[in-house]
């Protein structure tokens, strides 16, 4: 995997945070492993202090736990856990999707649909990086659209234990998102609240199947 550039971000514990998350979820940090802070900061070029923040988040998270005199050891994931957050953004993101469709302006249906065309060209190209960013993105302008920012801070919280680094990688899933975000871009342009709900809510909690199978072939997931 290549090491992005730390040196010069600021956040940099956020940034580690999400660096470790997607080494466990690809398999690069095996369950029952250790993850060293010095190596891991001098891999990244950076101090032990935003490293040593980020692996104490993880903990937090449940995907690490500390052992004395050993360090950080990664702590396996189940289907389980993965079926749990998905149904969970299921339901938030829902709720988010019907207040933007009462909420969004035409302005806003037409940013959404450029993030969109840009995000099946960066499948098309597969550009699996720019295709997480603008995945992001797209739900991103839909929280925004909500106008609902303690539930869009929720939804943010439970998006960090979602592997989105690794849904550009599963076979099937680019050709079904697209078919998803489509029907949610049509109703957001029609303010249809209760089908936006019942769109984002499929949308993210059909990818729960996906992803675990996707995962146990990588010996992420038991």
């Amino acid at each position: 995997m290549t090491v992005p550039d730390f040196a010069a971000r600021p956040q940099l514990s956020e940034d580690v945070a999400r660096f470790v998350r997607r080494r466990i979820f690809d398999g690069t940090y095996p369950a029952g492993g250790y993850i060293g802070l010095e190596q891991l900061a001098s891999e990244l070029g950076i101090s032990v202090t935003p490293v040593r923040e980020a692996l104490f988040e993880l903990r937090a998270e449940g995907l690490l736990a500390q052992q004395p005199r050993r360090g950080f050891v990664v702590l396996p994931v189940t289907g389980r856990d993965i079926a749990d957050v998905s149904n969970v953004q299921a339901y938030v993101g829902g709720e988010l999707a019907a207040r933007a469709a009462q909420n969004i302006s035409d302005d806003q249906v037409r940013a959404l649909s450029a993030i969109q065309d840009a995000l099946e060209d960066a499948y098309r190209r597969d550009d699996g990086e720019a295709a997480v960013r603008l995945n992001h993105e797209f739900h991103r302008a839909i929280n925004v659209a909500a106008d609902s920012p303690k539930l869009a801070q929720m939804m943010s919280l439970i998006t960090r234990y979602a592997p989105e680094s690794v849904f550009p990688t599963i076979e099937s899933w680019p050709a079904e998102s697209m078919r998803h975000h489509r029907q949610l871009l049509t109703a957001l342009a029609e303010h249809d609240d209760a089908l936006a709900r019942t769109a984002m809510s499929e949308h993210l909690a059909s990818g729960a199947g996906p992803l675990i199978e996707h995962l146990k072939t990588r010996g992420v997931v038991r």
